[in-house]
């Protein structure tokens, strides 16, 4: 299915409305917007198995561009608009592509990304003028909105967050299908998992360029029903777009959820929540006491999922679940979850290892870098792969999380998992946000290092890390309490909420 489907049984229905300015695309401008670009695109010799890459902030014209290209059997490659200059020129150079459509919202980093691109021949800029780009609206106006006989179904080309290295390419094989025929497994599960169908009415709090925001949403217009998309996340905008809208399905990460439950309780309560159906979290490990109190909050509708860009696999669980299993990011619902030793042996219940997810045929590879692809997969198994993260599976198959093998702290020969720390030190009334990591150690080897950014009106000092580590030593063990805290104005995240944790790491780093 795509948006052509429903502009023809529901041409008025908003495809999409813009949450702050209520700004509306219905399926008959979306489905006539991305014709007349894919046709645009095709006469500036782009084909099947070419790149778009889109640099956009949450603007309507991003979809019309994924659509565009989704149609012509194109990849569609969204990059990160929070990224530098040449940062982003390397991952525009990297996927090869051919076409650069751009916001003028994001003017001076696309002026800047356009000299550094000599690859690129079509460009066109949105919401604007931007040198370098020619006017997306008079491309559109000049092409053609005749249906071309055939519509082969595109791919997105994502790059991961980079958050522990250089970001890498995903590139899916492309599938062997058109655009309107059935099969693809995302559209697939939110409907017959998630309930999604023509009456869901979808919030998207997250920047677009991200992959659960894209994909999402694109299942929603393939479905038929209605994106309410934020500008940009707000802790009150989100309630209150929920009560304007109606909206019905939602998806987060947790530091949102944080960022709301600190919200007064006069202002939590001051909003009409009851056409919210289900809230849907993932892309980064929830406190448990975060989450309990969501649901005491929201009710019984938090649906939390673990998967990756990568598309190896998902697990699910709901709220009932994870309430009989605290912390748990469910069972498997997409592949078979395996938890491996380093030899690649597999480990039994409760046991902590490198998370595998098999599936008959993994259809994706690191662009132009077989080694990364290679070492994703499991040394004996071609069709298990992992993204680095390690958890265990208890007696019933529930997998649970501890953290990613890249920030595992080894301290005296001892396992430390810094989301635990962290999980612990976040809901610290003074804490708005924190970082735990390794840091060199003579004795140990590594020491647990904690970096706090202080909430609003607490002073950073040595009597708050006091009160830190007192608060620390009452709720985990004392081997995983920080040796030490230091503070910073900002710790950095990317939007969609994932510790950068590389970067505050190389502060620490012996020089």
């Amino acid at each position: 299915m795509y948006p052509g489907v429903h502009a023809a049984t529901h041409p008025d229905r908003p495809a999409l409305i813009m949450a702050g300015s209520g700004r509306r695309l219905t399926y008959r401008e979306l489905d006539e917007r991305s014709l007349r670009l894919a046709d645009r695109l095709r006469s500036a010799g782009l084909g099947k198995g070419d790149v778009v890459a889109l640099l956009s902030d949450n603007s309507p014209q991003a979809f019309e561009v994924y659509w565009a290209a989704l149609r012509s059997g194109m990849y569609v490659c969204a990059v990160n608009s929070h990224l530098q200059p040449a940062e982003a020129a390397y991952i525009v150079n990297d996927s090869g592509a051919s076409a650069l459509v751009v916001s003028a919202g994001l003017g001076e980093l696309a002026e800047a990304v356009s000299g550094q691109v000599p690859g690129v021949g079509l460009r066109l800029a949105y919401g604007g003028s931007v040198p370098g780009f020619d006017d997306y609206e008079q491309a559109l106006a000049a092409a053609s909105t005749e249906v071309p006989a055939s519509q082969p179904c595109g791919a997105d080309l994502l790059y991961s967050s980079g958050t522990t290295g250089r970001p890498k390419g995903i590139k899916p094989a492309l599938p062997d299908r058109e655009v309107h025929e059935p099969g693809n497994l995302l559209v697939d599960l939110m409907h017959g998992v998630f309930g999604f169908d023509e009456d869901t009415v979808y919030l998207s709090p997250a920047p677009v360029y991200h992959a659960a925001p894209l994909r999402y949403c694109a299942a929603v217009h393939a479905l038929g029903g209605t994106v309410v998309m934020m500008e940009r996340f707000d802790p009150e905008a989100a309630l209150r777009a929920i009560e304007r809208y109606g909206v019905t399905h939602s998806q987060w990460v947790p530091t949102m959820f944080v960022r709301m439950l600190k919200l007064d309780e006069q202002v939590r309560q001051r909003y009409d929540l009851s056409s919210h159906r289900m809230a849907v979290h993932a892309a980064a490990p929830c406190p448990v006491e975060v989450k309990r109190a969501m649901i005491d909050w929201w009710g019984p509708i938090l649906l939390e999922y673990y998967a990756s860009t990568e598309g190896i696999g998902m697990t699910m669980v709901d709220s009932a679940q994870w309430l009989d299993k605290p912390g748990s990011v469910g069972r498997a619902v997409l592949g078979e979850v395996h938890v491996c030793d380093e030899a690649g042996d597999e480990l039994p219940a409760g046991e902590v290892g490198t998370v595998y997810f098999g599936r008959e045929e993994i259809g994706f590879e690191y662009l132009g870098d077989p080694d990364k692809t290679r070492a994703a997969r499991h040394p004996e198994h071609d069709n298990w792969a992992t993204v680095g993260d390690l958890g265990y599976l208890d007696e019933d198959g529930f997998l649970f999380l501890t953290d990613r093998k890249a920030f595992m702290i080894i301290s005296g020969g001892v396992n430390i998992y810094p989301q635990e720390v962290e999980d612990v030190l976040v809901l610290h009334p003074a804490i708005l946000d924190v970082a735990v990591f390794g840091v060199p150690d003579e004795e140990m080897g590594e020491a647990v290092k904690a970096v706090v950014q202080p909430a609003p009106g607490a002073e950073p000092g040595p009597d708050l890390e006091r009160e830190i580590l007192a608060y620390a030593r009452e709720r985990v063990a004392h081997y995983k309490v920080p040796r030490s805290v230091d503070f910073a104005a900002e710790l950095p995240r990317t939007p969609t909420g994932k510790l950068v944790k590389g970067k505050l790491k190389a502060r620490y780093a012996p020089s």
